[in-house]
């Protein structure tokens, strides 16, 4: 959110008001005048241009319905109005113009959310161009905090459209893990759109991502560049924020005095400044539990708040790490040992820390597991159950819906079937757990986005309509 900091300044300074004299100084002083300085640390932040699909009211019927917030109801209603959760309970009644949907034996849930998606940069079909210079992340150093995601998403990458089909209704698109401090995020609905403003939910606080670990110094050391070593990350990470520290309260003094010139403008620092003041939801990739240790006595040092580690394959090590820290884990099902900084990662990851108390979820990281969430969230059910922790589908759920909107601090509008949240709703053909079920009904602020009967509601990208061949590409 800009920060506007109100000003009051003196209607003269002491110098004029004694040649003045008393009673002007004192009518002066009745007439100050109020000045607003804006600071710049969130200057510039494209507005949402989003606006919902046509919609009808909505009544789904007759469904076992889990609400994301650890019910299940069976053979239970869901009334949408307007694009918002009207009600959720047994024999609903639907009024004139209302279309009804008929769910027995079909299940319902909130939207899926994915928190970790690179869908628009990391693309399909991903070319060999792509293997030169990706979008996905500016790796030419690594302290890239000016770079914004947004500015290199592709709207027509079939990867959205594939995620809208299995569910995803919301999904934060973050930027790369290459640079140390790789940038600002995004968060988007995954509809057919021409800008991706057009995606963007409306007034969804933004995020910012930095990495820990070995993917910076292994990819800047053999370049003879800072950091080739995981002191060397931490001692730049301080420094940087020292800098953005110096750099906020040299603003906030211009913005309470409104004298002089105004601080030369950096725009890596705004996005640190952003950070220390709470406006950028900062996300950090990191898999072992003393780089996760290390990276919170950090934001401890410098009071910045983390919301959540990424990946964290080592979380279930140090679970009160989160817990005492209000982090969330946002983790695979079972990505282990395809680099030597995830080698001690276990299939039990989420489940242990859920059954800890910590704030789980499941997150893609790539255009595939993201058409699956709600597979990869029961395979890290089962890897629980296989220990001896065993939770029903009401929680589980809970791991791709009303944990992940915590962490993109959309918890009091989506990730839940509540009376007055955003009507992001699925109707799946079965049990949302099992590879055999399928999302029949997707809607998204209440418009039917997809329907997996119905041709209309089927979008497809540009790249999914493919080109005529031989005879017909000649003509």
């Amino acid at each position: 959110m800009m920060k506007r900091i109100a000003l009051l300044l003196a209607g003269c300074v002491l110098a004029a008001c004694a040649l003045i004299g008393p009673a002007l100084s004192a009518h002066a002083s009745s007439k100050a005048h109020r000045t607003t300085i804006e600071l710049p640390f969130m200057a510039g932040m494209p507005v949402s241009t989003y606006h919902p699909l046509p919609r009808t009211d909505v009544l789904i019927t007759g469904a076992t319905v889990l609400d994301g917030d650890g019910h299940r109801l069976e053979g239970a209603d869901v009334l949408v109005h307007d694009g918002k959760i009207a009600a959720v309970g047994a024999h609903l009644k639907a009024g004139p113009g209302v279309t009804i949907v008929d769910a027995h034996g079909k299940w319902v849930t909130p939207g899926i959310i994915d928190d970790h998606s690179h869908d628009g940069t990391y693309a399909m079909p991903l070319t060999s161009v792509d293997n030169q210079a990706s979008d996905v992340a500016e790796t030419a150093t690594p302290e890239e905090e000016d770079t914004w995601i947004l500015n290199g998403i592709n709207t027509a990458d079939a990867t959205f459209i594939y995620a809208l089909q299995n569910g995803v209704t919301t999904l934060q698109v973050l930027p790369g893990s290459t640079p140390l401090m790789s940038g600002r995020a995004v968060t988007l609905h995954p509809i057919p759109a021409p800008s991706v403003t057009d995606m963007m939910v409306p007034d969804a606080p933004a995020g910012a991502k930095m990495a820990c670990g070995d993917n910076a110094k292994l990819h800047f050391g053999p370049m003879n560049q800072k950091p080739n070593s995981r002191g060397a990350e931490l001692a730049m990470l301080r420094e940087a924020f020292s800098q953005a520290k110096s750099y906020r309260d040299a603003w906030l003094k211009y913005a309470k005095t409104g004298r002089g010139e105004p601080p030369v403008r950096d725009m890596k620092l705004d996005t640190l400044a952003a950070i220390l003041d709470g406006d950028l939801r900062l996300n950090i990739h990191c898999y072992r539990a003393d780089d996760m240790n290390n990276w919170t006595r950090v934001a401890q040092e410098f009071d910045f708040k983390i919301t959540a580690f990424h990946h964290a394959v080592e979380g279930y090590k140090t679970p009160q790490l989160f817990i005492d820290n209000h982090i969330c884990a946002v983790v695979w099902s079972d990505w282990w040992g395809f680099k030597m900084e995830a080698n001690d990662g276990i299939r039990e990851n989420a489940a242990i820390l859920d059954h800890d108390g910590v704030c789980v979820t499941l997150h893609s990281d790539g255009p595939v597991i993201g058409q699956r969430l709600n597979i990869e969230a029961e395979k890290a059910a089962a890897a629980g159950r296989r220990l001896g922790m065993s939770e029903p589908p009401e929680h589980v759920i809970t791991w791709i819906t009303s944990n992940p909107a915590k962490v993109l601090g959309l918890a009091d509008r989506i990730g839940s079937l509540r009376p007055g949240y955003d009507a992001d709703v699925v109707v799946w053909s079965g049990d949302p757990f099992s590879i055999y079920s399928h999302a029949d009904l997707v809607l998204v602020d209440g418009a039917r986005v997809y329907d997996r009967f119905d041709p209309a509601y089927q979008p497809k990208s540009d790249f999914q309509l493919g080109r005529p061949a031989g005879e017909e590409a000649r003509q």
